[in-house]
């Protein structure tokens, strides 16, 4: 089993965020990643229709054999991740969250806003993460309905990109925000976008807790690989062509 893959998947390439923080940390385990390009991004879709991409892709993922399995969306994360833990309650399954507490604790009495699609900040497991720290920062939650979709078509910088980013950031133009959570796998890649936009402030992910998660939760039942030799990642899109394969793999290298 501890030779068994860690199957990682997305709605496409925003996964590999995570992805890449999982082979940091875990570089020696085989990993199966899967983009459900076809059907990006999630987070313009309805509830119904997330849970059930989301069924579908675990159950293909847990049939391939794969010994745990690391939701990387977090729209898949906020509809999916109780329905698949209750269906499935011995094999381990972790989801992404947003790095909010992180960013709270960075600055005392800050202002913090989180950027993410729409459907992750209606849904209910975000508003209680969101009034949790109600008391302790000033949250500002940004929908970005059309982001995921550009990074997922390779926009990850020029005059679009930082004309949406200057069209969402509007409204808060009066607010001091000191810091931005990512909350969604795919904003990770235009890092550099928005501090050029943004200015040098700091930005908070949830890749690399997913990580360790992760890492935790593979060490709990004894199935961490310990090997001399780097493991293996096999790449799978719902689109089923060789160009979205070597698109994932563009993102994987890409400088941070």
């Amino acid at each position: 089993m501890k030779d068994k893959p860690i199957a990682v998947f997305d709605s496409g390439v925003g996964g590999i965020s995570v992805l890449r923080e999982l082979y940091a940390l875990m570089p020696d385990e085989n990993y199966i990643y899967f983009g459900d390009s076809l059907n990006a991004p999630y987070g313009s879709k309805s509830v119904k229709e997330v849970l059930a991409l989301s069924v579908k892709n675990a159950e293909m993922l847990m049939g391939m054999e794969a010994k745990a399995l690391v939701i990387a969306c977090n729209t898949a994360t906020s509809v999916a991740a109780s329905f698949l833990r209750e269906r499935y309650p011995d094999f381990p399954i972790i989801g992404v969250e947003p790095a909010l507490k992180p960013a709270v604790l960075f600055k005392e009495n800050s202002t913090v806003a989180v950027m993410a699609t729409p459907i992750t900040l209606k849904e209910e497991k975000f508003k209680k993460l969101m009034e949790s720290f109600n008391s302790q920062a000033k949250i500002i939650p940004v929908p970005c309905e059309k982001l995921a979709g550009m990074i997922e078509r390779g926009i990850i910088g020029g005059e679009e990109t930082e004309s949406y980013i200057k069209e969402l950031f509007y409204p808060y133009k009066d607010e001091k925000i000191d810091s931005v959570v990512l909350g969604c796998t795919h904003y990770p890649f235009i890092k550099k976008t928005l501090k050029k936009v943004l200015g040098d402030i700091p930005l908070f992910d949830g890749g690399e807790g997913t990580a360790r998660e992760t890492m935790r939760r593979l060490s709990e039942k004894d199935l961490l690989k310990h090997g001399k030799e780097k493991g293996n990642i096999n790449f799978l899109s719902s689109k089923e062509s060789i160009e979205e394969i070597l698109l994932y793999k563009k993102f994987f290298s890409q400088e941070a």
